[in-house]
């Protein structure tokens, strides 16, 4: 099959296109290399990609209209996934325009894409900030989703109305995935496990925000992409849903994606310690703005339509990472 992957040199973008590539299949990748955080780590991920003869790379903003509509004019996808998106929920505070561009203009340029084109499915990123406020625990795709607590989270809500309005009215088969939290070796070093280990073996102070009582549902990137490989295969068909507001004939699908459990900020910094050999300096502080206290994945029916079941402990997870990010680093 031809797939392809926006984002692909992000982590999961590239995670992904390494487990389509060695199952035989072909991957055009895109991505603009942008300097949110270190790009030299991206370019690593793409030179490992590029070592197999089944991978292409065009280097585009998926914000570029005519670019992104000559692609979709010149090849038709099996398969699209978009992972491209501005990433970052207090980058979003100071820097709205970005968002506006790539996760939402660039989202829209893929819809238009794709009703040209028709690909068998289209496969997009939400995230779990679209919860936002919720106070619900575990979060569950009918919950309601309508106060977010950051523009991240909202320009997420909007790509899933666009997905549905999309495949509504041009029949796209399109599904959702609520990311949780995705961790694991090649990770962001904008997210805390990635600044924690290298403050920690460096002797630096970490920040702590909500002095340590936040809880995530951290998923190890190995299940996330058994996850996204497995709902790739199924895309929705147009028999008539419905769900606890209305009711749909639309080929469209939302699922969380996560480890179905949460961990407390204090207790993932104290396996960190084990994990590393060395005690963290903290600077415990209050909760941030556009942060939540607490993320946990109802997996449900990612489980019963797709047998998805993540299978890594957080003590595991971060061993692999904690490996990895030493070799790279040679920390």
């Amino acid at each position: 099959m031809d797939i392809l992957v926006t984002g692909v040199a992000g982590f999961i973008g590239f995670h992904l296109s390494l487990a389509i590539l060695k199952n035989g299949d072909r991957v055009t990748g895109i991505d603009n290399i942008n300097d949110y955080y270190d790009s030299k780590l991206k370019k690593a991920r793409l030179k490992i990609l590029d070592a197999h003869d089944n991978f292409s790379f065009i280097f585009m903003d998926i914000s570029d209209r005519k670019g992104m509509r000559e692609l979709f004019k010149c090849k038709r996808f099996d398969k699209v996934v978009n992972l491209a998106a501005q990433a970052g929920v207090r980058y979003s505070i100071e820097n709205p325009d970005t968002y506006v561009d790539a996760n939402l203009i660039g989202f829209a340029n893929i819809l238009e894409g794709c009703r040209q084109s028709m690909p068998d499915h289209l496969v997009y990123a939400s995230s779990s900030s679209v919860y936002g406020a919720n106070t619900k625990i575990p979060f569950s795709v009918g919950d309601n989703v309508d106060h977010p607590v950051s523009l991240y989270a909202a320009t997420k809500k909007s790509n899933e109305l666009m997905a549905h309005a999309y495949s509504h009215l041009y029949s796209i088969p399109v599904t959702g995935l609520r990311f949780f939290t995705v961790y694991g070796p090649w990770g962001r070093p904008d997210m805390a496990y990635f600044k924690f280990t290298k403050a920690i073996l460096k002797g630096e102070p970490i920040d702590v925000y909500n002095y340590g009582n936040m809880k995530r549902d951290f998923t190890y990137i190995d299940d996330i992409i058994k996850g996204v490989i497995k709902v790739m295969k199924m895309p929705p068909d147009s028999a008539e849903k419905k769900d606890t507001k209305a009711t749909t004939s639309a080929p469209f699908k939302l699922y969380n994606i996560g480890n179905n459990t949460h961990v407390q900020l204090n207790y993932f910094i104290q396996t960190l310690e084990d994990i590393i050999g060395k005690k963290a300096v903290k600077n415990m502080l209050p909760m941030q703005p556009g942060d939540v206290p607490a993320t946990y994945a109802d997996i449900d029916s990612l489980q019963a339509d797709t047998n998805f079941k993540p299978e890594t402990s957080i003590e595991n997870g971060l061993e692999r990472f904690v490996a990895w990010y030493r070799d790279y680093y040679r920390s």
